[in-house]
């Protein structure tokens, strides 16, 4: 096998598959990126048995075609440190030679007749919705995901996808991230259940893989115990997270005579950020006081300090004070838009914050007990 290439596109393309390598693994095999170039194209390949990826690689000159082993470490230490623009990566009996106009460098490599199978996207029966819409539902739920193992079922987003609805969720159990989108079913496809979760790493694959695509058609589909995306230039395959979620529904409040405030982004995240330099990790409760006209946030940690920062609003109705984590705050704020406005429901300083937006974007944030 020999091909040749632009270095910069190829080394970013060879970064999104090696990040499905493990860095340490019993099979010395999955620490490899197959390479398969033919007339068909060129086409990386990576997995560690539970999650996997295949990549199209544009702009390559195919000069024999072959496939070939690359080792994760070596070949992308090699592909960000090389200034040569144009690269050739050549196969032999010895291994891989990687060759530019300033450098050379030999490599061992494994029999690609060894490396384990990589699913293809070859379903009939999928959702298809666009790569913006994907990226909003996962970016707006994956940071309110359990990191703990011993809660496994949260540890990944759930996705229901049902007819024209596709729906996700993330919660660790104090806070809970809902987004729902439009998208189409193609051959009735539709999930089951409760059991459609996807882990994080698989979740933080799939939005790196969709870049910065936003009309790009994408297919999802799930197959029992697995779930295959193809996203543009990529297939991505991956186990879905074991156990059942819980329900979810009841979790976001529906409630009705209840203050629903109109706040903006910026503005809100500006004055969360100063009221927030006075906390610790073990103090990281700010209190929310919505009336007369003004949002009030007040904090204070023991040897540390006081801050009290003020904000105007549009409600002037009656006094609530509610206290939350304020690092629960910043995550939703951080996946929006500065100028994007939403509305802050409270009932009372014992029951859940309700922050949603006019897009389908809902998230609960549990109150914390005041000290004062």
């Amino acid at each position: 096998m020999k091909i040749s290439f632009g270095r910069e596109a190829f080394a970013n393309a060879f970064a999104l598959a090696a990040n499905v390598a493990p860095a340490r693994s019993p099979k010395e095999i999955l620490q490899y990126v197959k390479l398969t170039a033919n007339e068909q194209g060129t086409m990386l390949e990576a997995t560690d048995m539970e999650m996997g990826i295949r990549l199209r690689v544009e702009g390559v000159a195919v000069d024999a075609p072959g496939t070939a082993l690359l080792p994760v470490q070596r070949t992308g230490l090699i592909l960000r440190a090389s200034t040569d623009d144009q690269l050739t990566f050549e196969s032999d009996a010895q291994g891989m030679l990687i060759s530019g106009a300033r450098s050379k460098f030999r490599l061992p490599s494994a029999n690609p007749d060894e490396y384990p199978r990589v699913p293809t996207f070859q379903e009939e029966r999928y959702h298809e919705l666009t790569a913006g819409a994907l990226r909003e539902l996962l970016t707006r739920t994956e940071f309110a995901t359990d990191t703990d193992s011993s809660r496994y079922a949260l540890g990944g987003v759930l996705l229901e996808l049902d007819g024209d609805r596709v729906t996700a969720v993330g919660t660790d159990g104090r806070r809970l991230a809902q987004m729902e989108t439009r998208g189409q079913s193609v051959g009735g496809h539709q999930t089951t259940g409760s059991n459609t979760i996807v882990p994080r790493n698989a979740v933080s694959l799939i939005l790196r893989a969709l870049g910065s695509s936003i009309d790009e058609p994408v297919q999802v589909a799930a197959r029992g115990n697995d779930l295959l995306v193809r996203a543009g230039r990529a297939e991505i395959f991956t186990r879905l997270v074991e156990g059942r979620y819980p329900n979810w529904q009841q979790v976001v409040p529906k409630r009705r005579g209840v203050p629903r405030i109109n706040l903006v982004v910026g503005p809100v995240e500006v004055a969360l950020q100063q009221a927030a330099v006075v906390t610790d990790p073990e103090s990281r409760g700010i209190d929310f006081t919505f009336g007369d006209g003004t949002l009030v946030l007040d904090a204070n940690t023991a040897e540390v300090g006081q801050s009290h920062v003020e904000l105007p609003i549009d409600y002037t109705g009656d006094s609530i004070t509610l206290t939350l984590d304020h690092r629960f705050v910043g995550d939703f704020l951080k996946v929006l838009k500065k100028e994007r406005a939403f509305q802050f429901e409270i009932e009372s300083s014992n029951r859940p914050a309700l922050l949603t937006t006019d897009d389908g974007y809902a998230y609960v944030v549990m109150p914390m007990a005041r000290d004062r």
